[in-house]
This record gives structure tokens, C-alpha cells and sequence, in this order.
């Protein structure tokens, strides 16, 4: 049903960097419209109860958004605040994104306290990460390294490295900014030698799609040129039937000329091979764009590397 209360509830994860950007949202909602109370619900994910186990193992898309898409769903709360690299390019018909506000950094971050930089690292070096995109780009950048699997919130992960228990970890810039970490990158690992997550450092607000009060809203915390460059990446993404657990990274962005630009580089696990495509195309038709890049990572046999992620 439409809202039109003079409250509107957030549903979010509960950790740090979770609230952290439902607060933000919440504040700029606050500050747009006078008079409007905002709250936050929090809700525990599938990927918050078990903190233990590697994400790869638990499978499966949505780890950390059909809760909080279900509470959206029966009226619990009237927005959900997700990070869009989380969100699953495919859900359910009664929901949409609201807005996608102005990206953060996409890039990820090393933090190597010692050695400082990737090229840096010693052979065999351990380095922690959480993600197989990551884990894949550093092998095929540095296949000597000894790449493990970490778990937890972005502090957790960050004193595996800060502690001297690993020689480095990588985690997103993004959310060690909107935390005040960012004083421990010691390394940037951007593109175009280093391609984030689809939809890294943008946030995704959900609402219903027949929430015309909760739409209006929200309307005025969209960026345009973040939005088309995340559509571009999720509709690649859609396109190679691909979720958060295979090794795809994508760089959508403006060109100088008026173009978006979309490059997508998929790698086999172990990052002993990658696949990479780019395309610009009109910045009104970034689905088209997505769509066309990933059928042209398709010819070059992105299908045969995919089928050994799923084994």
C-alpha cells in the first residue's frame, strides 16, 4: 500500500557500516522533507547470522537483502538502504529502486601496513579477502600469493591486517571512508588496473512500486550519473546470469565526450585467465550498454569460465 504517514521507517542490517549508511539516508530524508520522522528497523540477514563461513560456501544470491526485502514486502518498513553490490540484479516485481545516490569511490583498498603496496608484497605473502573477484584479480596480478578467505564486519577485517596476523587484506575504499578508516590504505587498487564489484560504493534504496509518496521522497537523493553507470554494470551482470559469487568486475562511468563507458573483465577462479570487454554508448540507454558488453564477453567464451566457477 502507498505511504503517505508522517513516519517512514528504514529497514537495514545492523552493522556498523550498514547503519552508518541507512543514517545517511535517513539524515538527508530528514533534512529534504520538514516534519518527516524517520526510523530505522533492523533487520538480521542470512549473511549476518552466519559470520563464520566463506560466502562462496553458503551460495546462493541475497545473502545480505532478501530479509529486509521481505520486510519491504509485508509493510514492515517503507525503505530498505542495501550497498548495490549486494543486491541481486533480479528481485521481486513489487520493488524498485527509489534512488541511487552519488557513488563513493569504487575502487577496493589495500592495506599492507609492512610492505605498504601490492607489488610490494614478498613472495607467498597472505593476503585476506572475502570476495572471489578479489581473490581472482590479485592471482592474476600476483599468482605467487597466498590469497585466504576472511570473514566479519570492515573492523574485523581490517585488524586481520593492522594486528600483523596477515600481510594485507583488501577491502572496499568505500565503506573504510564512511567509517573513517581510510587513513590505513596504503595502496589504492583501482581501475583500470584493478575493476571494482558491480556496484561497488553505491547505495541502493528500495521501496515499493506503488509507493508514489515513498517514491517522491526519495526522488531528490538520486544521482543520474551514478544511476545509469550501476544499471549499465547490473544489466551486464543479469545478462551472464552472474551474482555476487562469481569473479566479475565492472567499471561503468561518464566519458568527457557525453558517452558511458562499461568495461566487464571475468576471470576463472584461480585468476589464471580473464576475459575483458568495453563499450561506450548513449547515456540514455545504459541497459542497452550493459546487455552489449556482456554479449560481447560471451563471444570471447565467458561461458565455458563460468561454468567452472559453478562446478
Amino acid at each position: 500500500m502507498p505511504s503517505s504517514s508522517s513516519t517512514l521507517r528504514i529497514g537495514t542490517r545492523g552493522s556498523q557500516l550498514a547503519r552508518w549508511q541507512a543514517n545517511w539516508v535517513a539524515n538527508r530524508l530528514r533534512a529534504l522533507h520538514s516534519g518527516l520522522e524517520v526510523v530505522l528497523v533492523e533487520i538480521k540477514t542470512e549473511g549476518d547470522r552466519d559470520r563464520n563461513t566463506p560466502l562462496a560456501a553458503i551460495g546462493g544470491q541475497g545473502l545480505f537483502t532478501k530479509e529486509i526485502q521481505r520486510a519491504l514486502l509485508d509493510s514492515t518498513v517503507e525503505v530498505a538502504v542495501h550497498s548495490l553490490k549486494d543486491l541481486p540484479t533480479q528481485g521481486p516485481d513489487a520493488l524498485t529502486l527509489g534512488a541511487v545516490p552519488a557513488r563513493e569511490e569504487s575502487a577496493d583498498a589495500l592495506i599492507a601496513p609492512v610492505h605498504r603496496t601490492l607489488d610490494a608484497l614478498p613472495e607467498a605473502a597472505t593476503v585476506g579477502t572475502g570476495s572471489l573477484r578479489r581473490r581472482a584479480q590479485l592471482l592474476h596480478l600476483r599468482p605467487d600469493l597466498n590469497v585466504v578467505g576472511i570473514r566479519g564486519n570492515v573492523e574485523t577485517r581490517l585488524n586481520q591486517a593492522l594486528e600483523g596476523k596477515l600481510d594485507a587484506v583488501v577491502l572496499a575504499e568505500a565503506g573504510l571512508r564512511r567509517l573513517g578508516f581510510d587513513g590505513h590504505i596504503t595502496e589504492r587498487l583501482g581501475p583500470p588496473r584493478f575493476l571494482p564489484a558491480v556496484g561497488q560504493g553505491a547505495l541502493g534504496i528500495e521501496c515499493r512500486a506503488d509507493d508514489a509518496n515513498t517514491l517522491a521522497r526519495l526522488a531528490p537523493l538520486n544521482d543520474a550519473a551514478t544511476r545509469r553507470a550501476v544499471l549499465a554494470e547490473r544489466r551486464a551482470l543479469a545478462e551472464l546470469e552472474g551474482g555476487c559469487m562469481i569473479p566479475l568486475a565492472a567499471w561503468g562511468r561518464d566519458s568527457a565526450d557525453g558517452q558511458l563507458c562499461l568495461d566487464i573483465a571475468l576471470f576463472d577462479p584461480d585468476g589464471r585467465e580473464q576475459l575483458f570487454a568495453a563499450l561506450s554508448g548513449p547515456a540514455d540507454d545504459p541497459e542497452g550498454l550493459g546487455l552489449h558488453v556482456a554479449q560481447q564477453l560471451r563471444q570471447k567464451g565467458a561461458d565455458r569460465i563460468l561454468a567452472q566457477v559453478r562446478r
